[in-house]
């Protein structure tokens, strides 16, 4: 089955360790239900490393990366419950990326998730694509252990939407970066599958000219409607 969407928000955070209970109870309580009920938004769920940096990483589907910049959403981010606002106060680290789906090759759910940063020239876009749905994806999910992958490019124009409606104040996104998510049920076999596929050799000819970020997480949990 595929993704629930194009538009796909992933988020890594970090927190001191005396902070981590909280912001588990706050995600698995509060955070990913309101999220999924928002207009556009289906799925989402969230992951701790097993090997890389931030230690913590969420996934949230929706319908377009337009999601991500409506008025009600922005409202949203400018207005968090009071336990959001005391959480999100003490990230210590925080990337936000709004992704346009360019390549969906999943299959279910994974309980093992690798995640591939990367930023290529713009002018390589579409060989970049192509490249990824047609030889690299294909050939790193049919490794064993595997279970499905996709990849998607950040738009800075919905990235820096809360930076230009004040309704967050961070850092603002000047490169379009990308990220691929691989899937599978171990974490050895999905983390060497992502490596072996991404390694900065096999990127260069897409301008990448620096070593690609990547981290492999477990799945702590998801919900839909």
């Amino acid at each position: 089955m595929p993704l629930h969407g194009k538009g796909m928000l992933v988020v890594y955070t970090e927190v001191a360790a005396r902070d981590e209970r909280d912001l588990n109870e706050w995600y698995n309580r509060e955070h990913i239900d309101e999220r999924i009920n928002l207009p556009g938004f289906h799925r989402a769920r969230r992951y701790v490393a097993v090997r890389g940096s931030p230690k913590y990483l969420a996934t949230y589907e929706c319908d377009s990366a337009d999601d991500l910049a409506t008025p009600g959403y922005l409202h949203l981010l400018a207005n968090g419950t009071p336990w959001s606002q005391s959480v999100t106060a003490k990230f210590t680290r925080f990337i936000r990326m709004t992704l346009r789906m360019q390549v969906d090759l999943t299959h279910g759910v994974g309980g093992v998730l690798t995640a591939v940063r990367f930023i290529p020239n713009p002018s390589q876009r579409n060989a970049l694509s192509e490249w990824l749905r047609d030889t690299a994806l294909p050939r790193a999910i049919a490794r064993p252990g595997m279970v499905g992958a996709a990849a998607g490019e950040n738009d800075l124009e919905i990235a820096n939407a809360p930076l230009r409606d004040a309704s967050m104040d961070r850092p603002r996104a000047d490169e379009v970066e990308w990220v691929v998510l691989i899937e599978g049920s171990d974490a050895g076999a999905v983390g060497a599958a992502a490596r072996t596929t991404f390694s900065l050799t096999r990127l260069r000819p897409f301008g990448v000219t620096a070593a690609p970020v990547i981290g492999t997480y477990r799945l702590l949990f998801g919900n839909q409607r």
